[in-house]
């Protein structure tokens, strides 16, 4: 029960980092910009589930 939970998990932050920005170092110094890519990339993520 709990690893069907957790596999359907595992699957969303891998398509969440299939955006670049995810998986490298963010050398920003402005607030909350990390939030702000973390944001778009889930949604992203998620427009690419609803059209495909």
């Amino acid at each position: 029960m709990i690893s069907g939970i957790r596999i359907t998990v595992e699957h969303a932050i891998a398509g969440i980092k299939r955006l670049g920005c995810m998986t490298q170092i963010l050398r920003n110094r402005r607030p909350f910009i990390d939030d702000t890519f973390l944001l778009l990339s889930a949604g992203l993520w998620n427009f690419h589930l609803r059209t495909a």
